[in-house]
């Protein structure tokens, strides 16, 4: 009853029904929002003493930003909302897996913030409960997506009304399909546990990417926006039937509105970068960053961008894997030598190239530049599809 009322209330407002007008306005919305609170938030974060505590082991650099306003991903996460609210069909299905996703997943990372702060600490939730909460809101995601896609489109999932003793292998067969750039659409026969377990670790990949990224002045939310803001205009031509024919991009009915949630995240990631940037007023703290994350991963998985989400958030990759790979060599060699020895001198790899001689400054804009081109690179095989 709540969603039909929602549902009626959003389309009689309606001022405008072209997607791209909406996203126009939920951006300006999203922004002037963001702009407006963040002044406001920052004192009252200050005067609360909810501030950042930076890690002992760090680069020495960083020290001076310990009592930095913490938590700002609450009111980009806020301008979102209502930027949502105002502009984007509610009636949409995937604007509401794309909501669930972002706003799960910044609780769990307020909760780990709000240890952060409490404790004193750069320590927040054990690693092992954080994963295993944002996993299991990612598997209820994925399951979505998966009815989702099926209620939507039968020619995506082929999920036929069958008897019950039959279904359970109806599941197992069902033939999805994977993008890949120049060279098209491809399908695999997971079936419903091969998609949820694809989807589950792009989208809780991904939110763990941005948040190891999530870790110089402006460096992460300059990739959000250029991620946001790219895979909003894949959602715009996978959802369009009359654009998809110009290129080998599946077709998504309902995934177009996507394009409205994306323009309001660059919108308000845009605002925030204003009061981010070095030297930063304040940061985004894990629930702007797990949050995001997660919103960019459930948004690629329902567009089927998967791959291109791995090429336009390169920097987010690159991040991720110098953590991996300097884990994994550190705990074998000491297995092996009984020392351990390391591949990068610290990581996330932008504390690698600080260590190096970087300054913060040229770490943020080198990242931010290669951010570009990788968005760029994908952007392009649009045309060429």
């Amino acid at each position: 009853m709540l969603l039909k009322f929602l549902c009626l209330f959003n389309i009689q407002h309606h001022l405008f029904y072209e997607t791209n007008i909406r996203a126009f306005f939920a951006f300006i919305t999203s922004f002037l929002l963001c702009s407006i609170i963040l002044p406001f938030a920052i004192k009252r974060l200050s005067l609360m003493s909810i501030s950042q505590s930076i890690r002992s082991c760090g680069p020495q650099s960083h020290h001076i930003k310990n009592g930095t306003p913490t938590m700002g991903g609450l009111i980009v996460l806020f301008s979102i909302a209502i930027s949502v609210f105002l502009w984007a069909n509610l009636c949409n299905v995937f604007i509401w897996i794309v909501c669930f996703v972002t706003y799960s997943f910044g609780f769990i990372g307020w909760i780990d913030d709000y240890y952060k702060v409490k404790y004193r600490t750069s320590e927040g939730l054990r690693a092992r409960v954080k994963f295993l909460w944002l996993l299991f809101f990612s598997v209820i995601a994925s399951l979505c997506i998966f009815v989702s896609f099926d209620l939507y489109n039968d020619s995506l999932l082929s999920l036929r009304q069958i008897e019950i003793t039959e279904l359970f292998s109806e599941l197992l067969s069902i033939n999805l399909f994977l993008f890949v750039p120049l060279i098209g659409d491809f399908s695999y026969v997971f079936g419903i546990f091969g998609f949820v377990f694809l989807s589950c670790f792009v989208i809780v990949g991904t939110s763990n990417a941005v948040n190891l990224t999530d870790g110089l002045d402006g460096l992460a939310i300059f990739p959000i926006i250029v991620v946001a803001s790219s895979l909003g205009l894949f959602a715009y031509v996978v959802g369009d039937i009359h654009r998809i024919n110009y290129s080998s991009l599946p077709y998504i009915p309902g995934a177009r509105d996507l394009l409205i949630f994306c323009a309001a995240m660059a919108g308000s990631g845009l605002s925030f970068l204003w009061f981010n940037m070095h030297p930063a007023s304040i940061f985004m703290g894990d629930v702007g960053s797990l949050a995001l994350g997660g919103a960019l991963g459930s948004i690629a998985v329902i567009t089927r961008q998967e791959v291109n989400l791995i090429i336009i958030g390169g920097i987010f990759v690159a991040e991720t894997i110098s953590v991996i790979l300097q884990v994994f060599w550190f705990k074998y060699t000491k297995r092996k030598y009984g020392v351990g020895r390391r591949i990068f001198r610290m990581t996330p790899l932008h504390h690698h190239f600080e260590i190096s001689g970087w300054s913060e400054v040229q770490v943020v804009i080198r990242f931010w530049i290669v951010n570009i081109i990788l968005a760029v690179i994908s952007l392009a095989t649009l045309c060429v599809n």
